[in-house]
């Protein structure tokens, strides 16, 4: 079995990168759980998936959260509490112990696609 087939195969349509907006965030459904998109199109990577419920709170809001630097690190601040989140793994700098999911994503023509 072709295992670069079987990843290929992985990657699901999410959104079209037409609907992403620069230096902010988006909010779409992925297999009936809410993914908050932030486009950085000044980073290497570009586009990153990180949950939006906010642990803290309860509430969906991460998508609303704003982009920023803090500790050498490139983060989003929750809208609420301002806890801040490491895009690149969903770690929690004030609080440890809090973490959102992550997941690969991707720009793949005019598409956006997530690996689940």
């Amino acid at each position: 079995m072709n295992t670069a087939l079987n990843l290929e195969a992985a990657w699901q349509p999410l959104c079209s990168a037409a609907d992403l907006v620069a230096n902010s965030g988006v909010v779409a459904l992925a297999a009936g759980e809410q993914v908050a998109l932030f486009y950085l199109p000044e980073t290497e990577q570009k586009v990153f998936a990180i949950g939006n419920r906010d642990p803290k709170s309860g509430a969906n809001v991460i998508g609303r959260g704003i982009v920023g630097h803090l500790q050498g690190e490139l983060v989003i601040a929750s809208p609420l509490y301002k806890q801040h989140y490491r895009l690149h793994d969903g770690g929690c700098l004030e609080y440890p112990d809090q973490q959102l999911p992550v997941w690969p994503v991707r720009l793949h023509g005019e598409r956006v696609e997530i690996l689940r």
